[in-house]
């Protein structure tokens, strides 16, 4: 019977969890884990930047160059809300370091599903991020300063958004998606025990 009941929790988890909503910082490996976690979810993945990319018709770059920083952020609240709206809860969606910087943005990820933050260090941030030249807020100055100033002011927006937090440094991807899976179970079993 306690066998029959960790398997109906397994399947109740998996097809009912909401949506998986992964925020952190550049470098914190969103996308690569987002990918991993929406084939052993079998859901649709998106990455939010990508989608305002082509919703855009134009790279980040250009839309901060253009646009400037607000200007990216408003698209990018329009692209958390549609993403969070139009797909119900069947979801994986990794999100750019900064989605947490506006008011707005935080309640639409809240109410979007559950948040996991991707803690990645400084120095680890560093490491992945070293040969992007994607990564507009990298492009001027010292690129260890802005992430690290970057880290004081965001990480504790990250951590209040968040309903898990799961360490991603020096770890290979798999081994990290496990971890939010495992993450994910505990966090909804909690919710239905049997």
């Amino acid at each position: 019977m306690a066998y029959l009941c960790l398997i109906l929790m397994y399947l109740n988890i998996m097809n009912n969890a909401p949506n998986i909503i992964l925020v952190g910082p550049m470098g914190a490996g969103k996308t690569t884990i987002g990918r991993l976690l929406s084939q052993s979810l079998g859901r649709e993945f998106f990455d939010s930047d990508r989608v305002i990319e082509e919703n855009a018709g134009a790279d980040i770059p250009w839309i901060f160059d253009k646009e400037g920083e607000d200007g990216f952020r408003r698209r990018e609240t329009q692209a958390l809300h549609d993403l969070t709206q139009e797909y119900g809860s069947t979801i994986v969606m990794a999100t750019g370091g900064g989605a947490v910087m506006r008011d707005e943005n935080r309640d639409i990820l809240r109410k979007g599903g559950l948040v996991v933050y991707l803690y990645a260090s400084v120095a680890q941030q560093l490491s992945r991020t070293s040969k992007s030249n994607h990564r507009p807020l990298l492009q001027n100055g010292n690129p260890k300063q802005v992430l690290t100033d970057l880290f004081k002011l965001r990480d504790p927006l990250y951590r209040d958004v968040a309903g898990l937090i799961v360490e991603t440094d020096s770890r290979n991807p798999k081994v990290v998606a496990n971890k939010v899976l495992d993450a994910i179970k505990r966090h909804l079993n909690k919710e239905s025990a049997c």
